[in-house]
């Protein structure tokens, strides 16, 4: 079965065409991160703009590439949300477009749960898993029992992690996006230097809050006894994102015990950041618990990890009206 995905929740415009829900025939991605640098975070209008205007040429390159005709299509899968409403709605618009006028079946897609099916695509392994999902705007752990049953066990209370990574580079002048910057900066500086605070949140939550981190952060660069020094950036750089990573790995760690799962799912584009790939598989491995990493093109934003759920959601049974409401598949 050949599954058209389109994905533009947020600043990335994708594309994909996937057969059988893996094996991946293009996946075309033509991000507007360059005209959000100035702003140092991604502007609504602006991400939505350029998805009009690059949408049906993303659409054509990742035709062409996959060699294939819209009339080869069997099904289209998009994304829903969560995202931005401006941003969704030039997908959405397009997959109604095609379902209608193509007259094939349309599935819809949950982003986050997407970004978990990224983890999959390369990787056999069985249900349940624990998956977590962190990202500039996400930070979600999930426990999922298989392609239809789906339930979060923790969320975060107020910054995502890369919303973190963010802010902290903000602070530091180091420019946007802040999670590469950080990471960076890290690598030369002493990640035990600075013993900034890390949020727990008592011992039974599996929520996640980084505000604290971000302002122990902020009044720590304040301090007038600080010489901002190349070293001493490096320094705060690493000890930061150790604090980060720290309450991330913590949580994925509890959240597979309370679970008794052998298997951990991560998605989403913070999960490029080496350091928190070393210390997950540190932390989980060590108890017995593999660790799924996606490749790295299927980190970030894109479509081929919509079309390869959207085909297990239609596998199952599901399809969608033209309000993306679900309804019974009756062809299978």
């Amino acid at each position: 079965m050949l599954v058209l995905g389109i994905e533009t929740s947020c600043d990335e415009t994708a594309v994909s065409l996937v057969e059988n829900g893996r094996k991946i025939l293009s996946n075309e991605v033509a991000s507007s991160l360059h005209l959000h640098k100035k702003y140092g975070g991604v502007v609504p209008e602006i991400a939505t703009r350029h998805h009009v205007e690059l949408i049906n040429y993303v659409l054509a390159r990742a035709l062409d590439k996959a060699k294939v005709k819209l009339s080869d299509i069997d099904l289209i899968s998009v994304v829903y949300g969560p995202g931005l409403v401006g941003a969704l709605l030039i997908g959405v618009s397009l997959a109604k477009a095609l379902s209608l006028s193509l007259n094939v079946p349309l599935v819809g897609i949950n982003h986050l749960q997407a970004h978990l099916y990224a983890g999959l695509m390369q990787n056999s392994l069985r249900f349940p898993f624990v998956g977590l999902v962190v990202s500039g705007g996400h930070t979600t752990l999930f426990y999922v029992k298989d392609f239809l049953k789906w339930k979060i066990l923790g969320s975060t209370l107020d910054d995502a992690a890369g919303e973190a990574f963010d802010k902290a580079a903000k602070i530091l002048n180091l420019g946007y996006p802040g999670g590469p910057i950080i990471e960076k900066k890290a690598k030369g500086g002493c990640r035990d230097r600075i013993k900034f605070s890390r949020a727990y949140l008592g011992k039974e939550s599996l929520d996640f809050s980084f505000s604290g981190l971000k302002t122990a952060l902020l009044y720590y660069v304040k301090d007038k006894t600080i010489k901002k020094t190349g070293r001493e950036i490096a320094d705060i750089a690493a000890s930061f994102q150790e604090a980060a990573v720290d309450m991330l790995r913590e949580k994925a760690l509890r959240a597979c015990l309370f679970k008794r799962v052998k298997s951990f799912v991560v998605g989403g584009g913070v999960i490029m950041n080496r350091r928190l790939r070393e210390a997950l598989e540190e932390t989980l491995m060590s108890r017995g618990i593999a660790v799924h990493f996606p490749q790295s093109p299927l980190c970030q934003d894109n479509a081929a990890m919509v079309a390869g759920l959207g085909y297990q959601l239609y596998r199952r049974g599901i399809i969608s009206n033209l309000n993306l409401e679900v309804q019974p598949n009756l062809k299978t």
